[in-house]
């Protein structure tokens, strides 16, 4: 097959799976697409490639499209090049190194400071040297600021970008800030940096990321909850018992002791991703699929949370946490916690939302678990099989399946807990699922802020968990050290099943094989 074939191939199974074509990314002007802090791991792993994987499916035309890197190191276009070209190949694609080879050549370097002006009025000039070469009408073009970076440079960065690489004027084309968390570690920070950023910024500009909102299966749930006539009546107090949105990784920090010291769990997966998860799963139906009123829904559901109680909170830090050099010997930072979140509205009343997550731990997933409450009347006598419950596993095996009571097969009126299973790797084998990174991109692109969050809803998310991150930074709360290798805390399993969560004995799900 050669390299223009399977570029279309490609093209058209992402299409099928849920992007639009790419004419709805065409506007005037060339497109300029700036990865600052592009000798960092962030940029080499997960924003190169993704740009790259949207390269050969068709959205970033290389007749329109350049991209630059933009850091400290002094480094040549070549030797960026070089560092990215091993991170483009991976098991999802089997790309051609001819298509690597023309993408990287679309790639200029900038090297400078992320607080002088030097670096940025070269930037500007390279930017506006490529938007000339492509005779883009001044003001037309469009300028796409991906900041790989630690938040701490954000607002000197994005000082930069407003005095000195500003698309020049308003003709159709536009300017736009891509923000990646940990925006602030609690509410009086993020709200700093809101402030310092919304000063430079209009909203509209602003894209603070949260790859989780990109995953294929977190994208489903609105079409699951609202599209299905199914879930509509059950899904409420007077047939859910509980939710558990669950993270687990087997591994533990990994290189990263340092960063995740400084954060912990709840800062680094709880008040991001599985929080965004609970509101898609949470929120009322919104009147139209318009960004803003499916944030506005979002809002609703993290203005409803009620203060978090320290009884319903587990932490947890694996044994030899601190042995890493970059940890300090007695750090009190959670590596697993779960927390019982209740939302107080009509619909969720009683119902609690079991958030857990962990590093070292016996499993890798992620997965949202809706349980149902017995069935009344039991006349099967079947309860100790399980309660029925709604799954949607986000990753790995991306899957949806419902348990079921179903009669065991034989001669005997005896029942067994089974499924009925979506399983996508089964289902859809001939389609590519994208990365998160690249449907979120390409949302930036089209200026679609659906699965972004927005500042009153980054708000609201802090001002959730702020009161118990600062009890656990004061040392007013302590983790329960867990062993490496096991569920985590076993008191974290007695928190669930305080809060009624039923586990189910003797049934593993199994993905199907091909």
């Amino acid at each position: 097959m050669g390299s223009g074939e399977w570029c279309l191939q490609k093209r058209d199974s992402f299409k099928s799976d849920s992007f639009s074509t790419n004419e709805n990314v065409q506007e005037t002007g060339c497109l300029s697409i700036i990865v600052l802090g592009a000798s960092g791991d962030l940029a080499k792993k997960k924003t190169f490639p993704a740009l790259f994987h949207l390269y050969c499916q068709g959205f970033l035309p290389p007749d329109e499209v350049h991209i630059f890197g933009y850091a400290r190191t002094k480094i040549s276009d070549d030797e960026l090049r070089n560092r990215i070209r091993g991170y483009l190949v991976s098991d999802r694609s089997a790309s051609p190194l001819e298509d690597v080879s023309k993408f990287l050549q679309l790639i200029k370097y900038v090297s400078g400071s992320y607080d002088a002006a030097e670096g940025f009025q070269l930037l500007d000039r390279e930017i506006a040297a490529h938007e000339f070469s492509k005779s883009s009408q001044e003001g037309s073009s469009r300028r796409l600021f991906y900041l790989a970076l630690p938040p701490s440079v954000y607002p000197s960065v994005c000082r930069m970008i407003r005095q000195y690489c500003m698309n020049k004027s308003d003709l159709g084309g536009w300017t736009r800030i891509v923000v990646e968390k940990p925006f602030g570690k609690d509410l009086d920070s993020a709200e700093q940096l809101s402030s310092q950023i919304g000063e430079l910024f209009e909203e509209p500009q602003i894209y603070r990321i949260d790859h989780y909102l990109g995953k294929e299966l977190v994208q489903n749930l609105l079409v699951l909850r609202f599209a299905n006539r199914l879930f509509m009546p059950l899904w409420n107090r007077d047939n859910i018992d509980n939710v558990q949105i669950v993270f687990r990784e087997d591994f533990g920090t990994e290189g990263r002791g340092g960063y995740f010291d400084e954060y912990g769990i709840i800062r680094d997966i709880i008040q991001n991703h599985l929080l965004q998860v609970l509101c898609l799963v949470a929120m009322e139906k919104p009147v139209s699929l318009k960004p803003e009123h499916i944030r506005d829904e979002k809002v609703k559901v993290l203005q409803s949370v009620l203060p978090i109680k320290d009884e319903e909170v587990v932490l947890g830090q694996y044994e030899g946490y601190t042995d890493d050099p970059t940890v300090p010997d007695h750090s009190n930072t959670p590596t697993f916690a779960t927390v019982i979140l209740r939302i107080h509205n009509e619909r969720w009343e009683g119902v609690p939302f079991i958030l857990k997550a962990g590093k070292a731990l016996n499993s890798r997933k992620a997965e949202i678990r809706v349980q149902f409450k017995d069935v009344p009347g039991d006349i099967f006598k079947c309860k100790k099989q399980g309660r029925n419950e709604f799954v949607i596993r986000l990753q790995p095996s991306e899957a949806m399946y419902m348990k079921l009571t179903v009669k065991q097969p034989g001669l005997e009126m005896s029942t067994v807990q089974s499924e009925l299973d979506l399983s996508y790797r089964q289902r859809y084998q001939n389609v590519i699922i994208p990365e998160a990174y690249e449907r979120l991109i390409l949302d930036t692109i089209r200026g679609d802020q659906q699965h972004f969050v927005r500042r009153d809803e980054l708000k609201a998310a802090w001002e959730i968990f702020t009161p118990l991150l600062h009890r656990i930074d004061n040392g007013e709360l302590k983790p329960t050290p867990y062993q490496p290798g096991s569920r985590g805390p076993a008191e974290a399993d007695e928190l669930s099943a305080k809060a009624g969560y039923v586990q189910t004995h003797g049934y593993i799900w199994i993905p199907p094989t091909l």
